[in-house]
């Protein structure tokens, strides 16, 4: 269970210092990944259901505020 939690956390933090940096087009390649893992993650039920949906809700919450500027 660990590994696929370290790559969804690993693959999140990727995503958001992508995201910071305004680099649009690699944070949605990021952020893709990043919701990719965290569905694998909450298939096989290394972190909750509900607790991979709000961090993918974040994150696309972030990549488009990012977008709109």
């Amino acid at each position: 269970m660990a590994p696929l939690r370290t790559r969804a956390k690993s693959s999140v933090s990727s995503a958001r210092k992508l995201i910071e940096s305004s680099e649009v087009e690699a944070a949605e390649k990021a952020v893709t990944d990043a919701v990719v893992a965290l569905d694998k993650a909450a298939q096989k039920g290394a972190i909750h259901k509900k607790n991979a949906s709000r961090r993918k809700s974040r994150l696309m919450k972030q990549l488009d505020s990012v977008k709109s500027d």
